[in-house]
């Protein structure tokens, strides 16, 4: 059993958890218009904090992604008596891109630039953490993503305290890609209305503080009190890397998986991802209905806060939480009338409700879902599967540019002129897969990894249960360089959404997902460097904690075209 035992917001609507929610309750937007921005040449609607208050935040020696998580992390803590210095606690971040913007086009150029991992372990270390930390990257649900793997971890007993925090700041990075894909609206967005016609982008960090409950003896620090995670769910939708499933398969399973030995009349709200795009509303609108959450309140919050990408998933939450506790359902700014095909329970009002379950539902880049049920009477927050037996592994496989190993035999034909070469692995094999030729470097040292695991231990059409774990360190870097290439060179302005897409490593994962048909839970996490007992307890916590009979999992890092590493192995129960 885990309870939030505190939680923050900053956002260019507040400092606190309550500042925010108030801003939210009088109807309140973050949003504003603007002409251009840096290389962007706009015009475009988001929610950015101002001058005075980035000066405010600014933490000395830290960037302005590390200082607003810092702060976001250091006034959540404070409510509570936490010891960061405990080798019981652990700290996770969820981001989609954190300090990409000093990333040079070139590594001659990066200068600062700190990956997601170095970056999450300077901020640990001045927050006082002493394990290693983890940061999610899994596109739009990173945030729910992030509380799940926080929830399992202290579940299956690996910690007893987690810190939460999602942070992302606006940047010329996203907006050049999210207008590549034409899927920024230059006003404000209008969830699940007719005149719906793309996104805002936010930036904001929001943390959860979560606690760990012994036993049903022990109880929560304030069992009458608390928010705690009842249960959850993550799967991915197979059917496309930037496009959900039209009638929101995905989201349906994660609300069903999630939502299985719960009453749907005790839910106060229903809070969805809610973009304003025309393809992810739509899609939601057709879950809800399907899983007989019709009559649910629902809410979305982009119209509000703008989507804040890694920090989304937590934000949205606690809002929604703060809302359920003050018996009301936020209004869905920028609704007016319906404009999707799914009956779904939205207002342009706010509205009375119980004080009952939160359910929160995302979906994202590279077919990934999520749900996450808050309740405060604690039902279904159970400990690990009794009697789950352990992992097995069954294959192995390692690609470097030295040599392919399967199952420890070295194949000495997969080489071009003495080094591996992943376009000469795809030739030689005769793999027949024509969207390797549109994949980047990862996802095409993905791909060769998985044939060769698949090729000792063919994949059933039939068969459910499997789940993609990766970690690395270097995020998706040259796909990153790449993408800022398009917008900030001499060339002028022309980003690709072939590129960007491959900016979310989470993306290489979703081609697996969709090659192989996995509709299991697929997440790319990063670290500043391989950590196997880390590592291991994190697939040993999702083993337990979810339906994943069987698992692709391991270390598959790309920071060059030249240098590069797949680790993978198949693992069974």
């Amino acid at each position: 059993m885990t309870e939030i035992v505190a939680t923050n917001i900053i956002s260019p609507l507040g400092r606190t958890t309550e500042q925010n929610f108030r801003a939210v309750a009088c109807g309140r937007t973050a949003l504003s218009h603007y002409g251009c921005r840096g290389s962007f040449p706009g015009p475009f609607t988001a929610a950015a904090f101002g001058p005075e208050s980035i000066a405010e935040l600014a933490v000395e020696g830290f960037t302005r992604f590390e200082s607003l998580v810092i702060s976001s992390v250091e006034e959540a803590l404070s409510r509570t008596d936490v010891d960061t210095s405990s080798d019981r606690c652990l700290f996770i971040l969820s981001t989609t891109k954190a300090d990409v913007e000093q990333l040079g086009c070139d590594s001659s150029e990066d200068g600062a630039y700190l990956a997601p991992g170095a970056a999450a372990r300077k901020i640990a270390r001045h927050l006082g953490f002493v394990n290693d930390p983890l940061v999610v990257c899994n596109a739009c649900i990173s945030g729910v993503t992030a509380q799940v793997l926080a929830h399992r971890l202290l579940s299956a007993g690996y910690y007893d305290t987690a810190v939460v925090c999602g942070a992302d700041c606006l940047s010329d990075f996203a907006l050049a890609g999210f207008s590549s894909f034409k899927s920024l609206s230059e006003r404000e967005c209008r969830p699940f209305d007719i005149e719906r016609n793309g996104l805002n982008l936010g930036e904001a960090a929001a943390t959860v503080v979560l606690r760990r409950c012994v036993d049903a003896v022990q109880g929560c620090l304030a069992p009458e009190k608390s928010w705690k995670i009842s249960s959850c769910s993550l799967n991915n939708d197979a059917y496309h890397v930037s496009a959900p499933s039209p009638d929101g398969d995905g989201a349906l399973s994660a609300i069903n998986e999630t939502m299985t030995g719960r009453d749907c009349s005790a839910l106060s709200l229903l809070n969805v991802h809610g973009t304003a795009t025309m393809f992810n509303d739509q899609m939601e609108s057709r879950a809800v209905e399907r899983a007989g959450l019709s009559d649910v309140p629902a809410s979305a919050l982009k119209g509000y806060f703008g989507h804040t990408l890694g920090a989304s998933g937590l934000l949205e939450s606690i809002i929604s939480m703060s809302a359920a506790d003050a018996g009301t359902v936020p209004a869905t700014r920028g609704f007016s009338q319906g404009g999707v095909s799914g009956r779904i329970n939205v207002s342009a009002e706010s509205r009375e409700c119980c004080t009952a379950d939160v359910l929160k539902i995302s979906s994202g880049f590279g077919g990934c879902n999520g749900a996450i049920l808050y309740s405060k009477d604690g039902r279904g927050c159970g400990p690990a599967k009794a009697g789950a037996s352990e992992a097995k592994t069954l294959h192995t496989v390692r690609i470097t540019p030295q040599r392919v190993e399967l199952d420890g035999k070295i194949s000495e034909t997969d080489s071009t002129c003495g080094r591996v070469t992943l376009d000469g692995l795809y030739r030689n094999h005769g793999w027949d897969y024509p969207r390797f030729h549109k994949m980047d470097s990862m996802g095409k040292l993905l791909f060769a990894a998985t044939e060769l695991l698949v090729s000792a231990c063919p994949f059933s059409a039939e068969e459910t249960g499997r789940a993609v774990l990766l970690f690395n360190a270097s995020s998706s870097v040259l796909s990153d360089r790449r993408h800022i290439a398009s917008y900030s060179g001499e060339s002028g302005f022309f980003p690709s959404p072939s590129v960007f897409l491959y900016t979310l490593p989470n993306v290489a994962v979703g081609e697996i997902a969709i090659r192989y048909g996995i509709k299991g839970e697929t997440s790319l996490m990063i670290l500043d460097g391989r950590n196997d007992h880390l590592m291991d307890a994190v697939v040993d916590a999702t083993l337990k904690l979810s339906d994943a009979e069987n698992m692709i999992t391991g270390w598959l890092d790309c920071p060059s075209e030249d240098e590069f590493i797949a680790d993978l192995k198949f693992l069974s129960r």
